[in-house]
């Protein structure tokens, strides 16, 4: 392995007496602009494919903005520093070789998990719930990698993983719905320019808020930049968020997630020997029931609302109490931790899977999340290996896996309504007649459940014949389905698959 490193010169350091003059009375030199500092190292893979011969780039790129005075151009300033990681196959046609943006959601979160997890060349050994691995953890080959059918490109979004404003800029424009697309768009625009891409089939994956992200630049990059893409893949998408979280006076998400509810507590063992498809399917055949009864409120009969509450009960593994004195709306976190109260324990929210002790057992919502626990130190501790130990990239400032510095996150453009990015999705499809979209759940994912996604798609304003082009795929594991391993055996086949097929090749 060779590696090629690229930084700026170092600049001569100028004595300051702390007045805005150096000691002789001279103005002290301007900071030099900040650069790249990017790093290149070349790698084989062995894949049952054969083997794949790339190279690894990784660092920080400048991110600039055109600026106006006084109407007047004023040249393009650097406003970010914006960390990113890029595999390329070797000798590779560009005009055929596709290539997939990648980033996680959060919002907040950096790219490590769908990098690490399960689209890179290697592999964070983490275990899977109830056969965790220990420290320090491991990192593995991934014959498995998208690198097989396309390059890729992970970024990392302003105050996540290294990538931060530039000296003397703020961070808050980059904190919100339209400045994330934006700033996330211009990078994808200059990689794309800057190593010969635009004739190469594009896709877009998004994981969670970053499927938010994925509707809203499948749109802009087209309608901005006329970056037409070949698709479009979103891993547990957040596209509607009415349909997450409960609101004041909204009923919508009890019945989406009383199929996830009735999954879970079949997986801990709370409803018989009953199978999991049977389960589920009755779930979803009363959720239309269970949506009649919530809109009706106190309209409901009495006789009709103690059905209800049994019904509820007996799918959920929750007492008929319980869901009574909750008055049929199960806020979800407050079910995460009253599903397994008796255990002394609560279940995880982003995969329903995992569970966790906690200080005490009167917390009337989880008092945090045992999967996030569970994974967070593997990933963690294996991107620090890996970018200094692997591929060279060495930086002294923190990683921000999931950073708290993006909050509150602005969400200005929605006021007065529900954050609904469908439309979005639904536009780029319009404008885009060959453009492919593929949908990937976990039946355990207790924050963006399956049929919150469904209704979201169902919601969706394009003609029938173009829901042709949606492909929708569950997983018997969670929000990060590809921390179950024949799940992510499964996802990382799907997705090849949906790439050549979409690429128009």
């Amino acid at each position: 392995m060779t590696d090629e490193k690229r930084t700026s010169s170092d600049q001569p350091e100028a004595t300051s007496t702390g007045q805005g003059k150096t000691a002789d009375g001279g103005t002290p030199p301007k900071p030099p602009e900040p650069a790249d500092d990017l790093v290149t190292t070349h790698h084989t893979l062995h894949t049952p494919d054969g083997d794949l011969t790339y190279s690894a780039t990784t660092g920080r790129i400048v991110l600039r903005q055109e600026v106006t005075k006084e109407e007047k151009y004023d040249g393009r300033k650097a406003k970010a520093e914006v960390s990113i990681t890029y595999y390329t196959l070797d000798d590779a046609d560009v005009t055929r070789r596709p290539v997939t943006f990648a980033f996680n959601g959060g919002p907040g979160s950096s790219s490590v998990w769908l990098h690490l997890g399960v689209l890179g060349p290697r592999r964070v050994d983490s275990g899977d719930v109830g056969d965790l691995t220990a420290p320090p953890y491991g990192l593995i080959d991934n014959p498995e990698t998208l690198l097989r059918v396309s390059d890729l490109v992970f970024i990392d979004p302003v105050s996540t993983g290294f990538s931060r404003a530039t000296e003397g800029e703020q961070a808050k424009p980059f904190h919100g719905f339209t400045g994330d697309i934006e700033s996330v768009g211009e990078i994808i625009r200059l990689w794309t320019s800057r190593n010969d891409r635009w004739m190469s089939p594009k896709f877009l994956i998004g994981e969670s808020y970053g499927g938010t992200r994925g509707a809203g630049l499948a749109e802009y990059l087209q309608t901005r930049f006329g970056m037409f893409l070949n698709g479009v893949m979103l891993v547990a998408p957040a596209l509607n968020m009415e349909a997450l979280f409960d609101g004041e006076h909204s009923n919508l998400p009890h019945p989406l997630f009383l199929p996830l509810y009735a999954a879970t507590a079949h997986y801990h063992g709370l409803l018989g020997d009953r199978a999991l498809d049977d389960v589920v399917a009755e779930a979803r055949d009363w959720a239309d029931t269970y949506a009649s009864v919530l809109a009706r409120g106190a309209r409901v009969p009495d006789d009709e609302r103690a059905a209800a509450v049994a019904k509820i009960a007996s799918l959920t593994g929750l007492s008929e109490d319980y869901v009574d004195r909750a008055n049929l709306r199960l806020e979800h976190t407050r079910v995460y931790a009253e599903l397994l109260r008796a255990r002394r324990l609560v279940t995880g929210r982003l995969d329903t899977r995992f569970t966790g002790p906690a200080d005490h057992y009167i917390h009337e919502q989880m008092p945090y999340d045992p999967f996030l626990t569970a994974t967070s130190g593997p990933y963690t501790a294996a991107l620090h290996h890996y970018l200094r130990g692997e591929l060279g990239y060495e930086h002294d400032a923190i990683y921000e896996v999931l950073s708290r510095h993006v909050h509150p996150w602005s969400y200005k453009e929605f006021e007065g309504k529900a954050v609904d990015v469908a439309d979005k999705l639904a536009t780029a499809m319009i404008l885009n007649p060959h453009l492919q979209v593929h949908i990937a759940m976990g039946r355990y994912d207790g924050g963006v459940p399956v049929e919150a996604i469904e209704y979201s798609l169902d919601q969706m304003a394009i003609p029938a014949s173009y829901r042709e082009r949606i492909e929708t795929r569950v997983y018997p594991a969670g929000h990060m389905m590809y921390i179950h391993q024949e799940s992510r055996v499964a996802q990382s086949a799907d997705l090849a698959d949906f790439v050549r097929r979409a690429s128009n090749r």
